[in-house]
């Protein structure tokens, strides 16, 4: 008998699932980094979220029984997970970034990124006015832009990014959080469609995993848009051209926040006489920095 059959037969209860997916997921060697990082939040996750059911469920409701077709789905959903490493997110279609829910697809990255611990203090102290004109490049599914807006509630913010599929996303998680008069979608390759345009903070969380991390990161990644996470051989052929013409869209007092992960060490040695600010991040990461228009400007005139 196979492990669908036995389980539609022998398991009954909401917890029944979630011990045996937490089972399944400590022997199949998955990777978590996409909203978990273990195999029993994982499985609690899963089970609950196919449900449409709260994490914090009452107790004593776990004893509930499950319809059949509650049960095929969830094995339907255990099983992608586990035979082609798909992460949870895209099987839910749900990610939460800042503790909101995001909607996302494959044409999105799922949120992770570590600039959501500047957000939640506002960017102190390097942003040393309001932002009233707020750019999030390369935003994916929105979830920089939109928590961007949802933290400075008197500002006007545009999200950009080159896949219009990813954008569609964004318009919905636009809609979903009801920021439609200040929240922005803009099809645009780099700033190409952004001429005139500038910002007192623009935040990027750009493609910059170089090819040797790409090729050995987990089968989870590899089901992320290739799109969204590479930049050529060292990662950085993205954050070059970005930097020389950000300069031109940020106002006198505007600052750049922007996230290079691990090839944080090649673009200091691109750059070696730049004095990038690299962020303390609290609720950990890296290669997250800051630059001022002067200094975007500094590095302009030395590129040429």
């Amino acid at each position: 008998m196979s492990n669908r059959q036995s389980a539609i037969r022998d398991l009954s209860s909401i917890k029944d699932f979630i011990r045996w997916t937490y089972s399944r997921f400590e022997h199949s060697d998955l990777f978590y980094g996409h909203g978990t990082d273990n195999a029993w939040d994982e499985a609690l996750h899963l089970v609950m979220g196919s449900l449409k059911l709260p994490l914090d469920f009452h107790r004593d409701m776990l004893d509930c029984a499950l319809t059949y077709d509650e049960k095929k789905r969830i094995l339907k959903l255990v099983e992608k997970r586990i035979k082609q490493r798909e992460p949870l997110p895209y099987l839910l279609g749900k990610a939460w970034f800042m503790g909101l829910p995001f909607k996302v697809s494959k044409d999105t990255l799922i949120p992770r990124s570590p600039i959501v611990s500047l957000l939640e203090t506002e960017f102190e102290p390097w942003l040393t006015q309001y932002p009233l004109n707020i750019l999030d490049m390369c935003t994916g599914s929105g979830c920089l832009g939109i928590a961007a807006a949802l933290v400075f509630e008197d500002a006007q913010v545009d999200i950009s990014d080159i896949s219009e599929k990813a954008l569609a996303i964004a318009q919905e998680n636009i809609e979903f959080h009801q920021v439609e008069d200040r929240v922005t979608a803009i099809h645009s390759d780099m700033f190409k469609g952004l001429h005139g345009r500038q910002y007192d903070l623009i935040i990027c969380n750009p493609p910059y995993v170089d090819a040797e991390d790409f090729n050995s990161a987990p089968a989870e990644f590899h089901n992320e848009p290739e799109l969204a996470l590479t930049s050529g051989d060292d990662g950085l052929a993205f954050t070059h051209k970005f930097l020389s013409q950000a300069a031109h869209y940020l106002h006198d007092n505007g600052i750049l926040v922007y996230e290079v992960g691990n090839t944080e060490v090649a673009l200091q040695a691109a750059y070696p006489d730049v004095p990038f600010l690299w962020v303390e991040l609290e609720q950990g990461g890296n290669g997250v920095f800051v630059l001022t228009k002067e200094q975007l400007n500094t590095l302009r005139r030395e590129q040429k």
